[in-house]
Parts: structure tokens; sequence; C-alpha cells
């Protein structure tokens, strides 16, 4: 293989260094020919600042046995009482996104729970953080610190990612400090992971690990692309390669929602979705290979049925993005603010139809377990449910009828739903959505009498 000369004297000096008697180190040159070796630390050097290493300090409800609850059972077997929470502390990363305001990104689990923030930055100054919102379903919080001599990061222009992109990953793995880790981009718009409610996911093989959370995904200009938020982990250990950002718009669009409402309003649609397999392609008489979402039901009255949506429709992009799966047809709706206009491209009956629609406010409150496609929870009546503290949020069973499908699956009245296939409730709107496929398995985490346990319905 031919090299440039300039390239086969620098290897030489390398091989040099190592073979010669006397030299101890290699010891790369700092140019070749003249031209320097290259370096990301110019970039660093801007980029860093921008990134705060995060710990908190709070309270979680211990677990037990619901026994334990019982005053009654403590008494007659002379158990003491005991303590119901325990202090905690985590550790993880954040991103300025607006220095004249001081305001900082982070992941929700990073926060949550927290009675007490504190940020340091990159020049070791140590500040109190008050949290501003925080969204489970994206896994994105805010928090603000005092707005003095601050760096924000830059934005990368939207859509600019591609598979194959070098980036940076700069966070506080471990509680070590801030550490900086290189890698591509692998994957772009990963669904149906199960770690967020609404997952358009950056995968990455810079090497991200616990305490890396909340932390910055950079390219190469040191323009922000992604929020770290999660790693594949088979074993429960550390980074095999396999890391997860939110992307920065998205977690951005998220930002400006807490920071105007404290919450964030997601719009509502009106349909049940599900994929459309190989087997609904050939049915619908589509081509094989073609992706999109199936409309397997249109709620009255709801904005799918005003636009004239109807069931069986394949919606394959969404405002000019092509729409693969319905994950990610749910994720780009949820992201809509209430009211937002959409165009939707759908297959009917062989034909490509454009249709607009605007999205509504989820004003589902209350649901009947009959009403899903899913007969799981047959013969339960669900409410939205908030509780005393912000992330106190879920579904909480009102009424079950004996013996019915709810009633068999072990679901009792006063049960509060937190969970539905690992997925943050906050609502039953987003219930309603994971009960959207008839035969879909469903694992339900609930909290009963202050003690939580999983339950999966049959």
């Amino acid at each position: 293989m031919h090299l440039p000369n300039k390239f086969r004297n620098a290897l030489l000096l390398t091989v040099l260094a190592v073979a010669l008697p006397g030299l101890a180190v290699a010891v790369l040159p700092q140019s070749v020919d003249g031209a320097p070796m290259p370096s990301l630390a110019p970039m660093l050097e801007r980029v860093t600042p921008g990134v705060v290493n995060i710990a908190t300090e709070g309270v979680q409800r211990v677990r037990r046995n619901p026994l334990l609850e019982d005053p009654f059972f403590r008494r007659f077997f002379n158990i003491p009482d005991l303590p119901a929470e325990r202090r905690t502390e985590s550790l993880g990363s954040g991103v300025i996104i607006d220095a004249a305001r001081g305001l900082v990104v982070t992941n929700n689990h990073v926060i949550a729970n927290a009675e007490r923030i504190r940020v340091r930055l990159r020049d070791e100054r140590v500040l109190q953080a008050e949290l501003v919102g925080a969204d489970p379903e994206t896994d994105v919080a805010v928090i603000r610190i005092p707005a003095e001599r601050l760096t924000a990061l830059p934005l990368a222009a939207p859509d600019s990612l591609r598979v194959g992109d070098f980036v940076v990953a700069i966070g506080n793995p471990f509680g070590l400090g801030q550490t900086v880790t290189s890698g591509i981009v692998s994957a772009l718009g990963r669904t149906g992971l199960g770690i967020l409610g609404y997952e358009d996911l950056i995968q990455t093989d810079a090497s991200i690990n616990p305490g890396n959370s909340g932390g910055a995904l950079v390219n190469l200009k040191g323009e922000l692309v992604g929020i770290n938020t999660a790693i594949f982990t088979p074993g429960g250990g550390g980074n095999i390669g396999i890391g997860f950002a939110i992307p920065a718009n998205m977690a951005l669009q998220v930002a400006e929602q807490l920071l105007q409402f404290g919450e964030v309003r997601r719009g509502f649609l009106g349909a049940q979705l599900q994929d459309l397999d190989p087997s609904l392609a050939e049915a619908f008489g589509l081509p094989p290979g073609q992706s999109g979402a199936v409309l397997n039901a249109i709620v009255p009255g709801s904005a799918a049925d005003e636009a004239g949506l109807r069931a069986g429709d394949v919606v394959v992009s969404l405002n000019g993005r092509q729409i693969g799966s319905a994950g990610e047809l749910r994720t780009q709706i949820g992201l809509l603010r209430v009211g937002e206009p959409v165009q939707l491209e759908v297959l009917r009956e062989g034909k490509r139809l454009s249709v607009n629609a605007r999205v509504t406010p989820r004003e589902v409150t209350e649901v009947s377990g009959d009403d899903f496609p899913n007969p799981r929870l047959a013969g339960a009546t669900l409410r939205n449910f908030q509780g005393p503290g912000e992330n106190q949020r879920g579904v909480v069973v009102t009424q079950v009828a004996p013996g019915s499908r709810a009633w068999q699956n072990g679901l009792r009245p006063g049960d509060i739903i937190v969970e539905a296939n690992r997925r943050a409730l906050t609502n039953v709107a987003g219930l309603a959505e994971v009960m959207a496929s008839p035969g879909a398995q469903v694992m339900l985490r609930v909290r009963r009498q202050g003690v939580e346990a999983f339950m999966v319905l049959r």
C-alpha cells in the first residue's frame, strides 16, 4: 500500500521511538511536514465550560411488605416501626442552554425526588439549583442556577446529524469529574426500546456510563446534538458501545414548554396505532417493504375524526418526515404543541392522500377498561391521578367489578398505576395508548398503600 510521504515519515518516527535503544516511550510528533496533528482540544476548551456536574440529595419511599404497613400486625408480632423513607444521593450531568437566564437541561431521572440540587461548573464553582420543570415521558428536566459567568452550548442545525458522524460525549461518569469520550453516530431515530415514553433516540458508540446522564453529545464543531440519557447493558455493567441520547432539538422543545407552562402540554390526535408489519401490508395491497403506522381505531370527535382519517389508513409521513412505525408517529405527535397544525400523508385503499389536522388537548380524564381494544382491564374504571408532589402522577383505579378481567388480574380500587410497559404514566390517555393493541402484553407498575409492585396483565 502506498502512503503519502508525510504519513510514512510519521509512522517511521513512531517505530523508531519504540525500537531504538535509549528511547523508552513512543512519542507521536507534534507536526508532520509542518502541519499540526489533529486534536479535539481547541473545541473542547470552548465547549466543556457549558457542561456541568450535578449532585442531588433527596428521599425515596422504601418498598416493603404490605403487612408491615398494618399497625395491628406490627403490634401483634412486636415489630418496631420502620422508616418508610430513606435518604438518597445521585450524580449526573447537565448542559447550560441559556447563560443569560442560568438554564440547564438534564435528565428527569437525575433530579427525580431531589430535595437539594447542586451544580459544579468547570471552574469548580458549586451553585445551588432550583427545579423549573420535568417531563418523565421524555426524561428531560430543566433546572436554574445563578446566571453568573456562564457559557452556553450552541445548538446544531436540526436534522444535520447523520449516521457515521463523529461525536463527543461529555459528562461525569461514576462521579469521576468531567470526562470526554468520542465515537460515531451508530443510528438515528431509535424507537420501541422501552427506555422512554417518547423515543426518537440517537445511538452512539461514544462511551457513556452511569453519571453521564444529562450530559452533552456534541459534534466536532462543538455544537450540541444530543443529551446523553441511557446505555444498553445486558449484564448490568458498564458501557459496551451502545449508548443513547435524546436529540437536542427534541430536548429543547420539551424545555420550552417546561419553561412556559411548568409541564408539557402534548397534542392529541385521537387515533390508536399499530405497526405496519409485512402481513398487514400484504393484506392492504401495499408493496413489500412499505413502512408506516396503521390507524386501527379513531376516537369519535377527536382531531383525527374531524380531519377525516379512518381506521385502516396507513400514515407514511408527518409534516414531511417519513414515518416508519407506530412508535415513531406517536413520538412525533406527542412532541407537538396543542393547537399545532399537522399534515399527514396516508395510504388508503391503494391511494396516497394528504390530510390536514390540528392536534387538540388530551381532555380525557376518566376511562372504562371495557373501552380498550385490549380486554385485560375490562371491569375497571380509571381516572387521572395527581398526588401532592410534582412527580406523583399516574392513573388511579376508582372501581373494579368483582370477578371481572381487571379483578382477576389483581387490580383493586385505590391502586395507582404509575407505569405501563416501563413507560411512566401521567394520565389515562397515556394508558390508553399502551392498551391500544389487542394482543399486546402489558406489564403495570402499581402503587398500593405506599408499596409498589409489578403486575403482568393476562
